[in-house]
């Protein structure tokens, strides 16, 4: 199928879970998640209309942004090592994966632009080894910590839901990342406003979206 195609299937799901959760569909943003396809794939996503594009590979996303034209927003998603950051900052306009002290002191030591970063807070809800991320716990020292870094403004909070079956298995761990950017939201952080939510996927997004998320990160069932 066509990206035209498969973005006008989630479309129709996005307004139907708004619906459903009294929400408008204007408050979801999709992301292309490009590090399986090629810079055509990448390139008919955006003349259907896509402006955001994650990466989560540095590699990709250079090659990525190198390689085509249009009005394109991108994300960086996948962990970010800190020898990488100089390569990654020249490339995109989010990051969705700081989850420690040492990333945001190499992001301050980089970054040139005049505005900060804007950066989500990795949380690994559901607390999986097999994936990055801090400790609900950890989140809101973390963020209090992060004022001293003048290059960084956390925009959200960022988690992965483990892979199941039942997408409504997930429902849980969004609901938890939810509650907890709403209590930084709370707290009126000036640099960290925290009014967004990076979760769902291809396989959950729609409950990510009746859960509250404002960004979904769709790979498979866009592009392919």
């Amino acid at each position: 199928m066509t990206v035209k195609e498969n973005l006008h299937k989630i479309q129709e799901e996005i307004n139907a879970a708004c619906q459903r959760s009294g929400r408008e569909p204007d408050q979801v943003k999709i992301i292309a998640v490009t590090k399986y396809v090629t810079v055509e794939r990448t390139q008919e996503a955006i003349n259907a209309g896509i402006t955001h594009i994650g990466e989560n590979r540095v590699e990709g996303i250079i090659e990525k942004a190198g390689g085509v034209s249009g009005p394109t927003v991108w994300h960086f998603i996948g962990s970010l090592q800190s020898k990488k950051v100089r390569k990654v900052l020249e490339n995109i306009d989010y990051l969705h994966s700081l989850d420690r002290l040492s990333l945001a002191e190499e992001i301050q030591k980089r970054w040139k632009v005049r505005e900060p970063l804007k950066c989500f807070v990795q949380v690994n809800v559901s607390g999986e080894k097999s994936k990055s991320g801090l400790h609900p716990n950890e989140v809101i020292t973390f963020i209090q910590n992060l004022k001293q870094y003048s290059a960084i403004e956390v925009v959200g909070l960022m988690t992965m839901a483990p892979f199941v079956e039942d997408p409504e298995d997930t429902r849980s761990i969004f609901k938890q990342l939810r509650l907890l950017q709403q209590e930084v939201q709370a707290l009126s952080f000036k640099h960290a406003p925290c009014t967004e939510l990076s979760m769902g996927m291809s396989n959950d997004y729609i409950v990510a979206i009746e859960e509250g998320a404002t960004f979904i990160r769709v790979g498979s069932s866009l592009v392919g």
